[in-house]
Parts: C-alpha cells; structure tokens; sequence
C-alpha cells in the first residue's frame, strides 16, 4: 500500500469508446505495467487480429473477454500519480453489465467518462452518467477519446464537448466544474504528456486532472459494515466469512453481529492475502473467524457490523429510483429482484409516493399510478424477506441498489430511510 491517500477511480461510457485502451495506457504510463507485458499482449493481439488491442489486453485478461473483444468483470487494477494512489474500477459497458457496473460505480470516489471524438453521445453514455449521478459520484473527468480518428481536429473536440455538457446539465451534474481533455488512449496523445497534434488546447492533461480531484474522506468514522460475498470452512480454523469493508475497522477482539441472520459473537482473526493482521479497514478484502458462528448460522448478502451498532435489516424503505429501461411501465405491487451490496432479494414496491423532476429533482406528481423508462420516483418498498440495507445519507457504501428482472437492468437507485423490523 501506498501512503499517499486512496481514491477509487471508476472508468465509465459507452462500449467502443475505448474504456479499457485507456486503463491499460493509464497502468502503463505510470509504471504499473512494465513494457515487457505490453509487447507480450501485442504479439497476441496481432496474432488473434486484433491488432491495436493491447492495451485493452492489460484489463481484459479473461481469456472469454479475449475471444469475445469485450469486458465482463470489473477487474480491479492500481497506479500512482503524484497525489493519488488509485484502484481503478474498470466498469463494462455492455448493456447486460450493467449491473457490474453499478456495483461498480458505487463504490468510487470519482469518474473518467470515455466519450469518442468520432462518436459523440451513445446511449450508454447517458446511462452511465445518469447512474455516476445518482449513485453519488463526487467528480467527472471527461476524456474525449479517439482524437486520432478525427486528426485532432478542435471543431470535433469542442462539438463533444458541447454534446457531453448538456447532457450533464440534464441530469444535473456540475457541468462548469467538470474537467474535459482531448485524448487518444490508443496513441497516448495528453495522457502523461502534452501532445503536439492539440497544441490548441492549453488544459490540463488526464494525470494532472487525477491529480487535481479533491480527496475523498475516508469512512472510517462510519460504523463497521462488511456485505459477506461467501462463507467458507477452511479446517484448523473453521468458518471463515469473506467480504470487503465498506466502512469503519475491524480487529480482533471485536463483537460483531451478522444481520439479518441475527448471529454474532468475538472475531477472534482477521487475515488479508492469507496473512493475518491486528486490523484491516474500508477497501480490504478481509477472511475472518468468529467464535461460535457456524457455516449454516450466516450467508452471503449478510452484513457484519458491531454488536452494539448492528446493521439495520429494512422491514419497508423509502428510495429513490431512477428506471432506465422497462418495457411497459412499474406500477404498486411490481415485485423485482433488488441487488444491494452482495444481497439479492425480492422486493415489492408498495407504493408510488412522488415522481420527480429527473432534470431538477423536483416533486413533478405526489402518488402517481404509474412510472415509466427515464423517470425518477420516490418508492416505498418491502423486501420479500430479510435485507440488510442502511440509509444513503449515513452509509453510502450501503445505499445503492440495481433493480433487476427479465435479464436486465432496470433501474437502480438510493435508500433515503429505513423503517426496521
């Protein structure tokens, strides 16, 4: 680990856009990947026909993401700047993917949104930057990519740009704050260094603006909260829970209770990358051992906190969802799949209290019948059986939600209060 402070970086946009040629230039440029590796994924590239592809082959190292040319998973990768020392979070832009993506995105601090000078404006790019928005991402670092295409032509550069402000307008992120730079991923053009091909443009390049976002306070001061991915029995030790600290610590010695499973007892172990540690906090992948919590006693989608400050496990919540695709419209009684954390539950929305403004977040309607795609509404919602979810405005980590049926993603949002059980 790095001492200088830690941010999580989310690469956003639309697929094509080149999202994942512009992470592995990232790592390369600043030292992460050494050269060697690079030429390695040329060869390959070159020899699959996928020429130009080798930056993306430093992320897409799954062999069916290979074949297939696309990015599945959010593959967790790190680099220093002079300021930062970031993990980035790699989002997919696949349509089917974007529930990774949520997940994804709501775990960084701030964004890049990758839009192509020769494309402008894709769907996805709305999407993202409308759920960057309402999953609570602090800044937007906007990089025009593919600048090469275009011959650095400024006239395409500033039509994107135009293009991408209003869009930001709309959903009401600070579009005067956000910071735009002309790129090429692929040819490394205002990367690290300042091209000659946009001597027109005097901004900062992509790694000073890394360098300029504000720091991110860290959640330390926030209860322990660590959503369980899985539980294992690992012998000589016995049942080890597996997840990521969202917020606050966690040492040995401590009381824990697991909600809504509604177990706990003393952590008597805290292992990182199978060493054990006196404490591990918000970002660590953690195993640990509870005394007297067995295998069958907790399961994933649990949450772990204190004893004396359990999770809350919602009897009904009150959210605000944004729907972003629907083939017909949700009505009271819609009864979807809701993935919060690493929770999966069925939830029925009960009721349709206020449809809002998705432009202004004004009330636009007090209990209407119906919503359909593009609105934004306030719900009250009543999980189909236990779920461990907390207020957005306390624990962000644990407020975001993806709404999920018929294979897609259909809306996503945040818990404004919960009524426990």
């Amino acid at each position: 680990m790095s001492d200088k402070p830690h941010q999580n970086l989310a690469i956003i946009g639309h697929v094509d856009h080149g999202k994942s040629t512009l992470v592995g230039r990232l790592l390369f440029e600043t030292g992460s990947v050494p050269e060697h590796v690079i030429e390695q994924h040329r060869a390959e590239a070159e020899e699959k026909g996928k020429g130009g592809f080798e930056f993306a082959y430093v992320m897409d190292n799954l062999a069916e993401e290979r074949e297939r040319g696309v990015t599945i998973d959010i593959a967790h990768q790190e680099f220093d700047t002079d300021e930062y020392y970031f993990t980035i979070v790699d989002c997919p832009g696949h349509r089917d993917f974007v529930k990774n993506m949520i997940t994804g995105a709501s775990q960084a601090d701030n964004a890049v949104l990758v839009v192509a000078a020769d494309d402008g404006v894709a769907p996805q790019t709305r999407e993202h930057v409308f759920l960057a928005r309402t999953l609570g991402i602090g800044e937007l670092i906007i990089g025009v990519n593919k600048m090469d295409v275009v011959d650095y032509s400024e006239d395409s550069y500033n039509e994107v740009k135009e293009q991408v402000s209003q869009l930001l307008k709309q959903v009401r992120f600070d579009a005067d704050n956000a910071t735009f730079v002309p790129i090429s991923a692929f040819e490394g053009d205002n990367i690290a260094e300042r091209s000659e091909n946009t001597s027109w443009y005097d901004g900062d390049i992509l790694l000073e603006a890394l360098n300029n976002l504000p720091a991110p306070s860290p959640p330390t001061d926030a209860p322990l909260r660590l959503p369980i991915q899985d539980v294992y029995t690992i012998s000589g030790i016995g049942t080890v829970p597996v997840g990521r600290i969202e917020t606050g610590t966690m040492s040995p010695g401590d009381n824990v209770s697991f909600q809504p499973s509604d177990v706990g007892g003393e952590v008597k172990t805290v292992e990182m990358h199978h060493e054990e540690v006196p404490q591990a906090g918000p970002g660590d992948n953690v195993g640990f051992n509870v005394r007297g919590v067995g295998k069958d006693d907790i399961r994933r989608g649990d949450v772990c906190g204190p004893a004396d400050d359990p999770p809350k496990v919602a009897e009904t919540f009150k959210a605000q969802v944004v729907v972003m695709q629907h083939p017909s419209v949700i009505t009271a009684g819609y009864t979807p799949v809701f993935h919060a954390h690493t929770a999966q539950v069925a939830c029925t929305i009960e009721s349709i209290d206020q449809k809002l403004d998705p432009a202004s977040g004004e009330v636009a309607e007090e209990n209407p019948d119906f919503i359909k795609s593009g609105d934004a509404a306030i719900v009250t919602v009543r999980p189909q059986k236990p779920l461990s979810i907390e207020p957005s405005s306390e624990i962000p980590e644990l407020g975001s939600f993806a709404v999920r049926d018929m294979g897609q993603t259909i809306a996503a949002g945040k818990v404004l209060e919960v009524n426990e059980r």
